[in-house]
């Protein structure tokens, strides 16, 4: 597939790819030292020497890493994707599983993925030292109605009127996603999700969290938090409290552009279909690094 046209149009690199040309070539170089690490991992289960073989498609480096990054902006089924690319829809896939993985490595490298837990303060002024203010919320995707009476309800968020799944984003002020909790039912409150990570427990004193009302109870687990107060029967919110409401929302929207960020990638937003185990967190993930590293990139 020839991509000297998309490269030469900043509209349709980033319509196509999500990323602009800058962000492309700076993760080319780890994307393809994961991909050379993964294909000599898989060659020392056969016989053929790592490099032998017939030549696929998707000849160069470059193919490699815009083919993944159509699919995670786009996600496109595998038969159009092979269609575009000239590949089996089988092929196609297999491409897609494979890439992924390289895709996840190559950000890590660059300290651009988030963390799926923090486990104690230590680990967290360890890892984010300069962290002053913390935007927590909750982040939903749609997914296909299961077939399975149980999982339908279990799945099912009265909310959004929809089967979902639900991760928890922590954000800080620069709007770079810190941690990204493991995906789970869409069914479950907000404040239990991050209670099941212990996830207010590990951050230090000194870290002003913000959320919505989502977090009711929150205060007493981290005092440090911002949060709205909701009117209650028989007793409405006072201007005052009005006026701190819509300061406090004011500066929450950093956390909703940063989901904004990640949901320029179809693979995240569009309802999912894939059902390979623990895929979707994958995805999920990487779509919270190319986020990151756009983040980076702009700095």
């Amino acid at each position: 597939m020839n991509t000297t046209k998309a490269f030469k149009d900043q509209r349709l690199i980033k319509a196509l790819t999500g990323v602009s040309s800058k962000e492309f070539q700076s993760l080319l170089p780890t994307f393809e030292q994961a991909v050379i690490e993964d294909s000599r991992l898989r060659s020392k289960a056969k016989q053929r020497h790592f490099g032998g073989g017939a030549k696929g498609k998707l000849v160069t480096i470059e193919d490699k890493l815009f083919f993944i990054l159509v699919y995670v902006k786009t996600y496109p089924t595998f038969d159009f994707l092979g269609f575009v690319f000239s590949l089996h829809r089988s092929r196609a896939h297999r491409n897609t599983i494979k890439l992924l993985g390289s895709l996840e490595k190559a950000l890590g490298r660059r300290i651009v993925m988030p963390e799926k837990k923090i486990s104690s303060m230590e680990e967290f002024l360890e890892k984010f030292p300069e962290a002053k203010d913390l935007f927590v919320d909750g982040v939903e995707r749609p997914i296909q109605r299961p077939v399975s009476k149980r999982k339908q309800n279990k799945l099912y968020s009265g909310k959004k009127k929809r089967h979902m799944k639900k991760s928890i984003i922590a954000v800080n002020e620069k709007k770079r996603i810190l941690v990204v909790t493991v995906t789970k039912s869409g069914r479950r409150h907000d404040k239990r999700l991050a209670d099941k990570d212990c996830l207010f427990e590990h951050i230090p004193k000194e870290v002003s969290v913000w959320v919505d009302t989502g977090f009711q109870g929150i205060l007493k687990q981290h005092a440090n938090t911002l949060i709205p107060k909701k009117a209650t029967r028989g007793k409405l919110l006072t201007c005052a409290e009005k006026e701190e409401n819509r300061v406090i929302s004011s500066f929450r929207v950093i956390v909703e552009n940063a989901i904004a960020g990640i949901k320029r990638f179809k693979a995240y937003a569009d309802i999912w279909r894939n059902k390979i185990a623990g895929l979707d967190d994958q995805v999920m993930r990487i779509s919270c690094g190319l986020w990151n590293l756009h983040i980076e990139m702009m700095a």
